[in-house]
């Protein structure tokens, strides 16, 4: 498991993505809750990067 979430954005959406794929966590919840960081602080900093967030495919694209 990594010790922390990369900071730049696109690096930072692979490892969310890939630890979901992975089945390594089963939500965003979960990895943000795993690693200190609020849900929505995450989902705005990345969509301020051009990402937004699928609920249902629990992924970002």
């Amino acid at each position: 498991m990594l010790e922390y979430l990369p900071q730049k954005p696109d690096i930072l959406v692979s490892t969310i993505n890939m630890l979901l794929r992975d089945h390594e966590f089963d939500s965003l919840e979960d990895i943000c809750s795993y690693y200190g960081k609020d849900t929505h602080t995450l989902i705005d900093y990345l969509r301020a990067a051009g990402f937004t967030f699928d609920e249902t495919a629990q992924t970002f694209k």
